[in-house]
């Protein structure tokens, strides 16, 4: 079983990589050949910064066709933070921008008075429907957020996990073989472990 992590210049990719190692992740490789990302079992978008300036590294680097080509493969697929926003339709920072559009949805930023932007620490998932990613984690866990935009999905089927923060928004996507998470599981201790090795043990 191998696992890409997809290296277009954005992303914590070691921390992510030394993760999924430590959960029993066997062939975890970070690439930017396309060529690499499509032979393995699955494959992880990271992302961090700027909606904007991630799809353009995306697009460049023509690893935009490999997270296409693993949808279409039916191979599991997991975007992190800014990799999940990429998946959805279109990007409201600093302008309008296209996204993946894999998952039907915006990303916004938030709107919540009193509260800091970006939110920055620990806070709780909620289940919604049945994420095999998050089988087995007790909703009392908490998880790692970085970000000041947040996915508003289109289809609620979509909706894996939500998250409260001024709002209530969607954290965590799952989609047939589409999941994705807007925080780290890889800053997120023992929560985020179980997260990645709920995802190295899917069927691919």
């Amino acid at each position: 079983m191998s696992i890409a992590i997809l290296d277009y210049g954005v992303g914590n990719l070691r921390s992510v990589q030394k993760a999924l190692e430590h959960v029993g992740g066997k062939d975890v490789v970070i690439t930017s050949e396309p060529a690499a990302a499509c032979s393995a079992d699955r494959v992880i978008l990271p992302g961090v910064g700027a909606f904007e300036a991630a799809a353009s590294r995306l697009r460049q680097s023509g690893l935009d066709d490999v997270v296409r080509e693993t949808v279409a493969s039916g191979k599991p697929l997991l975007g992190i933070c800014v990799g999940m926003q990429l998946l959805l339709t279109r990007g409201f920072e600093m302008g309008e921008w296209d996204g993946l559009d894999i998952v039907p949805g915006d990303v916004l930023k938030f709107d919540t008075p009193g509260l800091k932007i970006p939110q920055i620490g620990w806070n709780s998932v909620v289940p919604r429907g049945d994420s095999p990613l998050l089988r087995g984690i007790p909703p009392d866990m908490m998880f790692y957020f970085v970000h000041s935009f947040y996915c508003r999905v289109a289809e609620p089927s979509c909706v894996a996990g939500e998250t409260e923060y001024g709002i209530t928004y969607c954290s965590v996507i799952a989609k047939n073989n589409v999941h994705a998470a807007q925080f780290h599981p890889e800053k997120s201790g023992r929560a985020g472990l179980a997260f990645l090795r709920n995802f190295t043990e899917l069927p691919s």
